[in-house]
């Protein structure tokens, strides 16, 4: 079924491209595509006259298509890309490029994301804010290339802008409650209104999702992996006068649940011992997964598993109005609480018993820019952005009865020395962590109508950040000997560390674009952008020698420029009844910052922080939406995109060369991993009406091709492509209230989300297999 619906969603691709913007309903009347306002460039515009690549999913596409989060956002949006093991392990990428795919990427706080995630213009400076369930969106507009001229946070790879609904002066309300398989349970609602006339307005909305577990525990006969959010959101628009306004918000977003693991995938061989590989060691115990198919979504972990995060914050933005400009103020603080215990093994082994890092995030951040009104031959918008986050957290860490066995085996590398059995029994690690960012920006951005047709754009942006790191841990536990030896083999799982480090770094980046409107439906545009991450300060300890000591030289890295070169058309056909836009483009960065697994050591895996010399991306992106008469809408985007190690001489190792004299492998000209090469996504909307109301069909399918999942592209962490279907269907009165049939995954595809190399190198490779297939039925009523 896969592979005939593959076979099928591209040819439909080749006929109707098309960027999921907008729900059949939103069409315009007499059959013509209505126009999508969007404010990407800090003004409402026409998408289709903004000479960037856009990508907008409207609120309206969003409840139809069941799109709850980020992650699901993927399916409509190709050139988006998420990994998450588990939230605080969450990680974007658009093109390829933001943040390393490794699981334990964002796990290190000193690592900046390279796609900017905002909400009502606030920046979230943690990626795992970006986990939590959507709640009362207007649309969704995802940026591609470097962002940074007009506004907010410099970021590298490009920007996710959410906007939510805003406070209305004519009372309306929402209410919605699904209900579908493995008790999943959503509920919606939302309102708004005057609280005096004309002048103060309010909005309130919240949601609770909660789904039991996909992965059974046979052990403990609990489910695992289930879903437990609560999100609530208020806000005051006070208008007094048609110069002012000011919008103040508040909200609050919590998920529990016993989150998150990963199950048996495969076994990849090295050059290691074959005493120190998994069947060795596994048949030694006796031990076997509960299955050797990922799909039957079986485990046996044994040692405690939960999520505890929740985050929120409160912002203000007002906006004067003084005829030829609009100034603009964004206040905004917010917090983040993390909170995780995990089974590192991932097996019912006792090997590592306690694995959790509580964190605590406070963000402050201060935006002033003027923007010119009208539409004058010159335009523009200038500001100033100051930024600072402060993280702390404390690492834990404690081994169990087996770990001895599995992480160093029966005698020490050095010289033979017999080791206990109980030598990491109780052995653990705590301690603190700090890490301080203070970031100070001024950017501008000029638009300049040369002619009725021809409109040169420029931008510059100026940022200096300063970051400070503490890190401090000290071990305990374990078997007391006086044996340097086994002291050593301690050392190498666990070793105590404290340093400090510091980073500032100053630097110009900007962009440079020229459109030209071929026709009064056709824009042609061409832009060059160089965009600037500054330096990341590893935070989750460093990197040992061959005597098991810290190399301190690693403790900061440097700072990710990326240059971009783009061109491409936007166009409104057949009477504006098909958008058609096409976009090329071509990517370099310089000291691309990655976290890389140090695959050096035979005992544990370690990631850190490090700069990949040059990394480079190419591709064409195609995306359109088609109005079929006055009740069907077809939506459609391909990308394609080919990334490459450009120059990377001293890469990590792949599994199967691990265990040799070669500690480092050359990956120049290597394909970038975490990449598809191909993406595409299609859908429908149909509208039938009947009675005092209509019959609705959704449908929306996704397809991505394969893609290592490991930056050392070992062939044992390739992670297959898959095609993911959902479709809805329904009847919606004209009296407010709609009853509709939904079905996630709708054709049952097993594919893997993300994977993970167990620590301790013995080859087991674990996978987070896709959600099961889900029917359910959604009840919807606005007033």
């Amino acid at each position: 079924m896969g592979n005939r619906l593959r076979s099928a969603l591209t040819a439909a691709t080749v006929i109707m491209l098309a960027t999921p913007a907008f729900a059949a309903d939103e069409a315009a009347v007499e059959g013509q595509l209505p126009e999508i306002t969007v404010t990407a460039r800090l003004r409402s515009e026409d998408v289709q006259s903004v000479p960037v690549a856009i990508s907008v999913v409207g609120g309206e596409l969003i409840d139809r298509s069941y799109t709850v989060n980020t992650q699901q956002l993927t399916l409509l949006v190709p050139t988006l890309n998420y990994s998450s093991a588990n939230p605080r392990n969450t990680a974007f990428t658009i093109r390829g490029l933001g943040s390393s795919v490794v699981a334990v990427s964002q796990a290190n706080d000193g690592l900046e994301p390279g796609v900017g995630f905002y909400v009502d213009q606030v920046y979230h400076a943690r990626p795992a804010t970006a986990a939590f369930d959507f709640t009362d969106i207007d649309r969704v507009e995802v940026l591609r290339g470097p962002q940074g001229t007009l506004f907010g946070k410099n970021t590298t790879a490009g920007a996710i802008s959410i906007s939510t609904r805003v406070p209305s002066f004519t009372p309306e309300a929402m209410q919605e409650v699904s209900y579908g398989e493995d008790n999943f349970l959503r509920v919606k609602a939302s309102g708004s209104g005057p609280l005096i006339a004309d002048k103060l307005a309010f909005r309130v909305s919240g949601l609770m999702t909660r789904r039991d577990g996909v992965i059974d525990n046979v052990n403990s006969g609990r489910d695992h992996n289930g879903i437990g959010n609560q999100a609530v959101r208020g806000q005051l628009l006070f208008r007094p006068s048609e110069a002012f306004q000011l919008r103040l918000t508040a909200d609050y977003t919590n998920f529990e649940s016993n989150c998150c693991t990963q199950v048996y995938l495969r076994v990849g061989e090295s050059l290691r011992a074959p005493g120190r590989q998994y069947p060795a060691l596994a048949a030694g115990q006796g031990y076997a997964p509960p299955s050797l198919n990922p799909y039957d979504r079986l485990t046996d972990i044994d040692a405690d598993l939960g999520v505890d995060t929740n985050e929120g914050g409160v912002s203000a933005i007002a906006d004067w109005d003084f005829g030829g400009a609009t100034l603009t103020s964004v206040t905004a603080w917010r917090f983040w609480n993390w909170d995780a215990a995990n089974d590192r093994d991932y097996t019912g082994l006792p090997i590592q018993i306690t694995q959790h890092i509580p964190s605590r995030q406070d963000q402050y951040s201060q935006e002033l820019r003027i923007a010119s009104n009208g539409d004058s031959r010159l335009s523009y918008v200038a500001g100033l952005y100051y930024f600072r986050q402060v993280i702390s957290g404390r690492p834990i860490s404690i081994y169990g009865p087996l770990a001895a066995y599995w992480l160093i085996g029966p005698t020490t590398r050095a010289n033979a020395t017999p080791v206990p059995g109980n030598l990491l029994d109780g052995y653990g690690q705590d301690g603190a962590t700090r890490f301080a960012t203070n970031s100070y920006a001024a950017f501008g951005e000029l638009n300049y109508r040369l002619t009725d047709r021809l409109t040169l754009t420029g931008g510059l942006r100026y940022t200096y950040e300063r970051k400070n790191g503490q890190y401090s841990t000290f071990n305990f536990g374990g078997l007391q000997t006086d044996s340097t030896a086994l002291n050593n083999a301690k050392l190498s799982i666990l070793r105590a560390q404290s340093y400090a480090a510091r980073d500032r770094d100053g630097s110009l980046s900007g962009r440079a674009n020229i459109a030209y409107q071929l026709t009064d439906d056709i824009l042609g545009y061409a832009s060059y952008a160089r965009g600037f991450k500054s330096g990341g300060i590893n935070m989750s300890g460093l990197p040992l020698d061959s005597q098991n000591q810290p190399v301190l030289g690693t403790a900061v890295v440097n700072p990710e420029r990326n240059t971009t070169y783009e061109a491409g058309i936007k166009s409104r056909l057949f009477d504006r009844r098909l958008t058609l836009n096409l976009a090329g483009f071509y990517t370099q960065v310089q000291d691309f910052q990655a976290t890389i697994v140090d695959s050096t050591q035979t005992v544990a895996l370690r990631g850190y922080l490090s700069n990949i010399p040059e990394v480079t991306v190419k591709g064409i992106e195609a995306d359109a939406v088609a109005q079929i008469g006055a009740n069907l809408s077809l939506r459609g985007s391909v990308a394609y995109a080919d990334g490459e190690y450009s120059d990377y001489p001293a890469g990590p190792c792949p599994l199967e060369r691990q265990g040799s004299a070669t500690t480092a492998c050359d990956l120049t000209g290597r394909r970038l991993s975490g990449l598809p090469r191909w993406s595409e996504s299609v859908g429908a909307d149909y509208t039938l009406p009947i009675g005092p109301g209509a019959f609705i069909l959704h449908a929306d399918s996704s397809w991505r091709s394969g893609y290592n999942g490991d930056p050392s592209l070992s062939r044992f962490t390739y992670i297959k492509g898959y095609n993911l279907t959902n479709a809805s269907i329904g009847y919606r009165s004209d009296h407010g209230w709609e009853v509709a049939l939904f079905a996630r995954n709708l054709f049952a595809e097993n594919y893997i989300q993300n994977l993970t190399i167990q620590a301790g190198n013995s080859g087991l490779i674990l996978g987070t297999p896709s959600d099961p297939r889900m029917f359910g039925i959604t009840l919807r009523a606005r007033q």
